[in-house]
């Protein structure tokens, strides 16, 4: 068997013929676990539904999404009727081992109230405290605690809608209670 010669032609034929192979072994595995992948997701947002809701039935599921530092920060929080805060779970995060990773349970112990949000009414102004807030956040991780709380926020601000008050996207202000403010300054 004859050897091939090493030129840059033979090199990029044979970097190409590799790189194919290897996506077309990549897109085969992809076809035969999607559809397990995607029961899991289902089961995990089902699974954190009912933990968010804390056995509640008229409570209110919500999942929002917030870009973090390592990425996309999902979660899904449980709101009671009044817009109290029952839960959340954190469905997906790729935050700093170590620091970031500390949202999934943070900002749920009770014994710390000043980084605790379970139970506390939702105002859709939930920021951490180096921004003016009452939420301590996570040390060394300021941008996922920030980026976790707008993630909640922008749960809330779609519980709202739901309740049929119109909120301000980035802020979580009631455009409603806006509007009457300015027709009170008015008279």
């Amino acid at each position: 068997m004859k050897k091939l010669q090493s030129t840059f032609t033979n090199m990029a034929l044979s970097l190409t013929i590799i790189t194919l192979v290897a996506a077309a072994a990549l897109a085969c595995v992809y076809l035969f676990t999607a559809a397990q992948i995607e029961q899991q997701k289902q089961q995990a947002q089902n699974a954190a539904r009912i933990a968010v809701l804390c056995g509640h039935e008229d409570g209110t599921a919500i999942e929002a999404q917030a870009d973090g530092f390592g990425g996309l920060i999902r979660v899904m929080v449980g709101f009671a009727p009044d817009g109290t805060i029952l839960g959340y779970e954190v469905l997906e995060q790729q935050e700093t081992p170590g620091l970031g990773t500390h949202i999934v349970e943070w900002f749920k112990n009770a014994d710390k109230p000043s980084q605790n949000i379970i139970g506390r009414p939702a105002n859709g102004h939930f920021c951490v405290s180096k921004d003016g807030g009452d939420v301590d956040a996570i040390t060394a991780a300021t941008i996922s605690s920030r980026a976790f709380l707008k993630a909640i926020n922008n749960a809330y601000a779609t519980f709202m809608e739901q309740q049929g008050v119109q909120v301000e996207a980035h802020s979580g202000a009631s455009v409603m209670n806006d509007s009457i403010e300015k027709e009170a300054h008015h008279e």
